[in-house]
Formats: C-alpha cells, sequence, structure tokens
C-alpha cells in the first residue's frame, strides 16, 4: 500500500486489511522493488508450507511403543490420543496377533457385500473406524506377512481398497503401533519387513519395565488403591512403608499388569485400612526372604549398573540418603548429584508431596 498519509494507525489498519507492506509518498522506486520481490518470495513460501501440509494429511502419523508385556503400551498410546488434536476423534484398537492371515486384509481395511462367502453385508475396517482418529495396533511385531505389506502401503499414502471394492479409500490416521518384541533382531531373522520397521519408528516410545523404575511404584501403588477401592466401593487403603518396599524389591516380571492386578486382589481380599507386610501375598513376602542380590547383565553401561546399585541400596538397604551415601562410598553431595542425573529424585515411599 501506498499513501501520503503515514501514521502508525494507517500502517496497522493496512497490515490488518491484508496488505504485506506499507511505503509513503514521495515514493522510492528502488524500495517499491526490493518490497515486491520479498512479498513474491513470501507468497511462494506461503503457496509451498500449503502444498507440504496436504500432503503430510495424506500420509498417516506412527508412533512405535517398545516395551515388555504389561508396561502399560495401550495406556500410553491412549494418552497420546487423548492430548492429541485428534481427542474427540474415534480411539481404535487391534491386536495384530490375534488375525488370522485370511482375515487381516479384512479386519484392517474392510469388505463389501459379496467379496467372499460369508460377506452378506458390507464392513467397514477399523482404518475406516479410525478415520480423522488414532488406531491403535498392539503387538504389530506379530502381524503376518501379508498384514505387514498391506500396513505398509496404507502408512505411506493413507489409500487402501476394501476387499472386493474397485475404488480406492482415503483416510487420516494417526497411527501408534506397539510391540514387547526387539523388533531389529526380529527384522534380521526375515520376520518383519525392514521397511515397515523404518516407516514405524519416525516417532519410537521406549516404555521402561517396572522393575528399572522402582521410585514410581509408590505412586502407582497410591493410584490403584484409590481407583479400586471406587470400583469395588471399598474404603480407602494405604500401604505401609516397609510393604512398599517390599514391592519396590520385587521385580514385577509381569511390569505395571502385574502390580495393577496384586492392589486390586489386596483391596479385595484385605479389610485393614493399612496392608502391612503380613497381608502381601506370598509371592511378595517369600521373594524377600530369599532376596541378598541383583543381577547385573553383561552388555550394560557402568552408568546402569551405577544407576541401578543406587536405587537398590536406597530401596533395600536403607531411605537415609546420608547412610546411603556412606555404603556407596561417596559424600552425601555427589549421591544426590547421582540421584538427580539418573532421574531417581521421587518422594520417598510412604510420604505424600503436599500441593498448594
Amino acid at each position: 500500500m501506498m499513501t501520503a498519509y503515514g501514521t502508525v494507525e494507517n500502517a496497522v489498519e493496512a497490515m490488518k486489511q491484508g496488505a504485506y507492506d506499507y511505503l509513503t509518498k514521495p515514493l522510492d522506486m528502488q524500495r517499491l522493488r526490493a518490497l515486491v520481490q520479498k512479498a513474491l518470495e513470501f507468497q511462494a513460501v506461503v503457496a509451498e508450507n500449503s502444498e507440504l501440509r496436504l500432503r503430510l494429511q495424506k500420509r498417516s502419523e506412527p508412533s512405535l511403543l517398545l516395551g515388555e508385556s504389561g508396561t502399560g503400551k495401550e495406556l500410553v498410546a491412549r494418552s497420546i490420543h487423548l492430548k492429541s488434536s485428534r481427542r474427540d476423534r474415534p480411539f481404535i484398537s487391534v491386536n495384530c496377533a490375534a488375525l488370522p492371515e485370511q482375515l487381516v486384509e479384512s479386519e484392517l481395511f474392510g469388505h463389501v457385500r459379496g467379496a467372499f462367502t460369508g460377506a452378506v453385508a458390507t464392513k467397514l475396517g477399523r482404518f475406516q473406524l479410525a478415520d480423522q482418529g488414532s488406531l491403535f495396533l498392539d503387538e504389530v511385531g506379530d502381524l503376518c506377512a501379508k498384514g505387514q505389506g498391506d500396513l505398509l502401503r496404507v502408512l505411506e499414502d493413507g489409500t487402501f481398497r476394501s476387499v472386493g471394492a474397485t475404488e480406492l479409500t482415503h483416510v487420516n490416521v494417526r497411527v501408534i503401533a506397539a510391540t514387547n518384541k526387539k523388533l531389529p533382531e526380529t527384522v534380521a531373522a526375515g520376520k518383519f519387513r525392514e521397511d515397515l520397521f523404518y516407516r514405524l519408528q519416525i516417532v519410537p516410545i521406549a516404555l521402561p519395565a517396572l522393575r528399572e523404575r522402582a521410585e514410581d511404584i509408590p505412586l502407582l501403588i497410591e493410584r490403584f488403591f484409590e481407583h479400586f477401592s471406587a470400583k469395588h466401593k471399598r474404603r480407602p487403603k494405604r500401604m505401609g512403608p516397609e510393604a512398599i518396599r517390599i514391592c519396590q524389591r520385587f521385580p514385577w516380571p509381569g511390569n505395571v499388569r502385574q502390580l495393577r492386578n496384586t492392589i486390586e486382589r489386596l483391596v479385595i481380599t484385605c479389610h485393614k485400612a493399612t496392608v502391612e507386610v503380613e497381608d502381601l501375598p506370598e509371592f511378595l513376602r517369600s521373594f524377600d526372604r530369599n532376596a541378598t542380590a541383583f543381577t547385573i547383565r553383561p552388555g550394560q553401561s557402568l552408568a546402569e549398573v551405577e544407576k541401578l546399585l543406587i536405587r537398590q541400596t536406597l530401596t533395600h538397604v536403607t531411605q537415609n540418603r546420608e547412610e546411603a551415601a556412606k555404603i556407596l562410598g561417596i559424600s552425601r553431595r555427589a549421591l544426590q548429584y547421582k540421584l538427580k542425573q539418573y532421574g531417581l529424585l521421587t518422594q520417598e515411599p510412604g510420604r505424600r508431596t503436599h500441593r498448594g
């Protein structure tokens, strides 16, 4: 815009109305040429961004959750969905390990009536049901070879053809895959497509086993007690400090799922307000009686071993940090630094943090 009335108010109004810039008289041709060039470059960037957005909308947004069975991969998947812009859209879950090879295409992409014997009606597949939302592919490492190929194609351009259909269907789906397998090893063994592995792990998220985050156990116990007490209409319960420490020392091979089931069992069977050591299931008490050491696996880094030793000392020997530092042969200040370095600075078992 060019004008003889060069005021701030006029400039602001011109920009609000869509002007790229503002010139006042007398006209400076050199400045005008420079501004026109910048405006053209800006318009090109806007057009390129619009095209890129359209291209991205045609592609799926994959995340890959990696972790042992029971680490809470579906809960994390639901959290990703609920904290995204798709939270008001469907969240569809499918267990890939339970899909028979002959039905995987129909289950994922649907079929039309008469497509095969028994197809008495048109059926939408999981991708269609999850359109504009999220699709959780649990145990994707167990997907059959044909299913892997079909999945890769739809991840590339967001289109597929239902069984028996003649036209392509386009969907906009966020794919969240999960597996308890070590996929690089599965790929090396020829049981999982390498191209699909790289396509899925755009955003890889590793979920640690519960034994590797024992500092989280007190909070999990508290939350599970609240949940199951309300669910089963029982009075609120808590766990005593020594019982919590036993839970922290146990390796929990079934991870969070096993801990969750144990707390539900205690809510139902224990009638005391505070669960003590004698109220714990026998598998916990017997393990603690026999536990005298912890395992270090060959191939672990020194940092991993040090973190494990510090955690085990604080949960199995003493919670007093000064005493723990003496046992470990370091200063209290050094211990405090390592606790912060390894993310072990959490509230002590049995102690609640009050927030104002």
